[in-house]
Parts: structure tokens; C-alpha cells; sequence
């Protein structure tokens, strides 16, 4: 029984650091192809994918990405993965929000 503990805790640690680190890797790539395509005033707030996204090689993600007033969330899909693959494209699937804020800056 300890040791069936004892790999469900590793097991977990393990996955916990690949779920962290997915979401590094993701906003770094989603920031480099804004840069590639000179949106560089464009901001990287959040990221947010499923619990399965980072042990799959074709995954749906959203972005939350800011510019002065306005913030977006997009939808986006990777084909590939930032961590096993040497080869990931990062294609945008749509619009999901956009809000303005209006009103004297903070």
C-alpha cells in the first residue's frame, strides 16, 4: 500500500510540473507569434486550457490578451506540443470575448 502511495504521489508531482509548465511554454509561443506579426503592443494576461491539454498534441486553449483599454479572449488551437514536439503551430479559432474599459486610466 506504501508503495502504491508513494507512485501516486510521484505520478501527481510529476503531472502537477507538466501542467505548470505547459502554461509557460503556451504563453511564450502565443507571445512570440504576436511579436512575429508585429502586434507587439498586444499583451499576454492569462492562459487557460483543460486538465488533458498537456498531454495531448492537439489541444484547444484561450488567451486573455490586453491592449490599453480593450482585453480579448481568444480561442486557440494547438496542433503539436511546446514540450515534446519539435514542430508546434499555433492557429487562432476565434474571438470568444472582447470587453472595453471606459473611464480614466489607473
Amino acid at each position: 500500500m506504501g508503495r502504491l502511495f508513494s507512485l501516486i504521489v510521484i505520478v501527481s508531482l510529476a503531472y502537477g510540473g507538466l501542467y505548470f509548465y505547459y502554461g509557460v511554454a503556451m504563453k511564450q509561443a502565443i507571445e512570440r507569434q504576436i511579436d512575429d506579426r508585429g502586434l507587439t503592443a498586444l499583451e499576454v494576461e492569462r492562459i487557460h486550457y483543460g486538465p488533458l491539454a498537456p498531454i495531448t498534441s492537439d489541444a484547444r486553449i484561450s488567451a486573455t490578451v490586453t491592449y490599453r483599454g480593450a482585453e480579448a479572449t481568444l480561442n486557440i488551437r494547438v496542433i503539436g506540443h511546446p514540450i515534446f514536439s519539435d514542430e508546434m503551430r499555433v492557429e487562432l479559432d476565434g474571438l470568444q470575448a472582447l470587453r472595453l474599459r471606459i473611464g480614466t486610466g489607473e
